[in-house]
């Protein structure tokens, strides 16, 4: 990314974490409703949820990541990402979080990567630990939910 270019991105909490996505990834915020439930599921995959004639597999990212522990509330939201793959019956997964989205600016100025010499090893299913202005982010890796999700739900 050259000086001179931004992208919009959004900044997601996650239990105790921020997630920071391209806002091209983000297709719909929704209110929290409890999913259906999937047999023999890990804990990280909350279940079901009916959108748009879908049923997207909703995902806890602070536990698969093992991060913490998430749990919906009143005021949790469902954020729904477009996924990478290319796999026709996984167009879109959701993510559980708490509250709505943040639009930001992301430039290569007001991005830093905090991934190297930190000591700590990432975290699964996180490419990258970035500071945009003030904010610590997580850049979840898409791919690797992705690929999670569609495991969980063969098994």
């Amino acid at each position: 990314m050259s000086a001179d270019q931004e992208i919009r991105g959004v900044l997601i909490r996650a239990g105790a974490t921020q997630l920071l996505l391209p806002n091209a990834t983000i297709s719909e915020v929704l209110s929290y409703s409890p999913p259906e439930v999937v047999a023999n599921a890990p804990d990280w995959l909350l279940g079901r949820l009916r959108w748009r004639g879908w049923r997207l597999p909703l995902v806890a990212f602070p536990v698969l990541s093992k991060q913490g522990d998430e749990r919906a509330e009143l005021a949790s939201k469902v954020v729904v990402l477009k996924t990478l793959g290319g796999d026709a019956r996984l167009p879109f997964f959701a993510l559980l979080t708490e509250g709505f989205p943040r639009l930001v600016t992301i430039s290569e100025a007001n991005l830093l990567d905090e991934s190297d010499g930190d000591g700590d090893a990432l975290p699964f299913a996180v490419r990258a630990r970035v500071r945009l202005n003030d904010d610590v982010a997580l850049i979840p890796d898409i791919d690797l939910i992705e690929q999670s999700v569609r495991e969980a739900l063969s098994a």
